[in-house]
């Protein structure tokens, strides 16, 4: 550290902190962020292009790898399925018995990862558990991309899921612990939004192996699935450890480096910015403080305020698969057939434009989010939603012949898709792991897969039956249920935009979180520095 940096802050014009610390020390959120601003002041954090903000983008970078897994996966399955080179080799149909398994053996990994995925992360770290959970996936991949039995594509199809849940749920603590709260959604957001990058992939992948007529036109993609996995596992090491997670294990001043390192404009641990994280670090999280009895998630729900949190959490991971975007995602071939376009290359090519505008509505979101706020975001674009859906029934309830009708009602089905992603897709990573206090999220993080893969079973299983026996009515029925996640949103979701982890604690500690988010949330204005006095 230069001298210049050491003499300004031992000098005898006291920073932000300290001369807030004269006046009286806050006990409340509204207190701290006021408190936070004015050392933000002081210290705006890192920003532009130069190298060490370049090797922070580089961080966010390999962390996204965790998440277009997921997006490879599902695409990457539903492609080779319609292949009948792959039917053939195995003795499949596109759909039956045997097929559901080959798709359920991967949610089952997913399931069963939550377990490994809820303790890991504060036994060994969260680097080390995405590396782990990564180096499985990437043997499954190998596993199923040269299966020459049904038994071992089946082994690879679960190591698959069990990587994905353990890298995925360690991937969201790491980033919210290493972003700085004013940034925070933005890089969460884009984490989820390398789902639709993978999706993107495997898409354009697909068109190209098709037309293979050797095994290669499905084994090609399966190698390829692990790529992302592969960047993750090698260039993890090169990634600082959480610095909240560093501090449970006693590596205080390793903690206070790595936030100075990531945080602070000039790399000064005696910022009043990197101080006042430290404090609140050291206030909140406690050393070894983590729930270690993997198996019980009864600790998730012990408080008033912690069942706020876990009721966040299962919010999120409910309705962000059961909103109507699982219908669209899996099953957006069979709703163009019944919009009246049946030609197969027509209906791949679409399918590959809606991963397009799905990704550009998600990052958008994810960039927004920070400045639009969590909980105006999920309402406007819910709100959007059931105001989309209602004109799709429209115009898709008997479409007949009317081609310009049925084209009408599939823009709208694209546009549901770009404003779910806006809305929904950075949320999905991003507010779970910052309402979870240090002590719960990675077993609340855990919690969440489980839910959401819970919720995901409705629309594996229930849609294609709905789809072929009422048609259309599938979307009179979400646009109802839609308007219900609208209400619920407006009483129960909680405003988290701008608060440190630590202060996201103590509103949720409030008799009414949501009044009081509502209420208080951003009224402090930022404080002269009085150095600048």
């Amino acid at each position: 550290m230069s001298s210049d940096k050491i003499s300004r802050h031992d000098s005898d014009v006291k920073d932000p902190v300290e001369a807030h610390d004269d006046v009286k020390k806050p006990s409340t959120p509204e207190e701290r962020q006021a408190r936070l601003k004015a050392a933000m002041a002081e210290d705006p954090g890192l920003s532009g292009w130069n190298a060490r903000a370049i090797k922070f983008y580089l961080i966010v970078l390999c962390i996204t790898c965790c998440s277009g897994d997921s997006g490879f996966d599902g695409t990457v399955m539903s492609g080779i399925n319609a292949m009948t080179q792959y039917q053939h080799y195995f003795g499949l149909a596109e759909a039956g018995p045997k097929t559901g398994i080959v798709f359920g053996i991967y949610t089952i990994g997913n399931l069963v990862g939550a377990f490994p995925a809820s303790y890991l992360p504060d036994r060994i770290g969260r680097r080390y558990t995405m590396f782990f959970g990564n180096l499985v996936l990437v043997i499954g991949a190998i596993l199923t991309a040269t299966a020459n039995s049904s038994g071992r594509f089946l082994g690879g199809r679960f190591l698959t899921g069990f990587g994905v849940a353990c890298a995925g749920a360690a991937a969201k603590s790491y980033l919210a612990e290493v972003t700085p709260p004013q940034t925070r959604g933005r890089y969460l957001g884009i984490l989820n939004s390398f789902f639709y990058v993978g999706q993107i992939t495997a898409t354009g992948m697909m068109i190209g192996t098709q037309k293979m007529q050797s095994e290669n036109s499905w084994r090609l993609p399966l190698y390829i699935q692990a790529i992302p996995a592969g960047i993750n596992v090698i260039f993890i090491h090169f990634c600082p450890e959480s610095p909240r997670w560093l501090y449970t294990v006693g590596k205080m001043d390793e903690a206070k480096a790595i936030l100075a390192r990531l945080h602070s404009r000039d790399n000064d641990i005696n910022s009043p910015l990197i101080r006042l994280e430290v404090e609140e670090i050291e206030e909140h999280v406690k050393i070894g403080g983590a729930d270690k009895t993997w198996w019980d998630f009864r600790p998730l729900f012990r408080t008033k305020a912690d069942r706020a949190r876990m009721w966040m959490v299962i919010l999120i991971g409910a309705f962000g698969q059961l909103s109507g975007n699982g219908m669209i995602t899996y099953f957006l071939p069979i709703l163009l057939k019944n919009a009246g376009i049946t030609s197969d290359s027509k209906r791949i090519t679409l399918n590959f434009v809606n991963s397009v505008t799905s990704m550009i509505g998600a990052v958008t979101g994810a960039y927004l989010v920070d400045s639009f706020g969590r909980r105006k975001l999920l309402l406007s674009s819910t709100t959007a939603l059931v105001v989309i859906l209602a004109i799709a029934c429209g115009l898709l309830s008997n479409p007949g012949d009317n081609q310009v009708r049925a084209n009408a009602g599939i823009t709208f089905i694209y546009l549901f898709m770009v404003v779910f992603s806006f809305g929904w897709t950075s949320m999905q990573a991003l507010y779970p792991a910052e309402v979870l206090s240090y002590q719960m999220r990675a077993k609340g993080l855990a919690f969440l897969a489980i839910v959401a893969q819970a919720s995901s079973c409705i629309n594996t299983f229930g849609l294609p039956v709905a789809l072929s026996k009422i048609g259309w009515y599938v979307y009179l029925i979400f646009c109802i249920w839609d308007l219900f996640e609208v209400i619920v949103i407006y009483f129960t979701v909680v405003e988290t935009k701008g608060l440190t982890l630590e202060e996201i604690e103590e509103v949720f500690s409030q008799d009414d979180p949501v009044k009081y988010s509502i209420e208080h949330n951003f009224k402090a204005k930022p404080e002269a520095s009085p150095s600048h006095a």
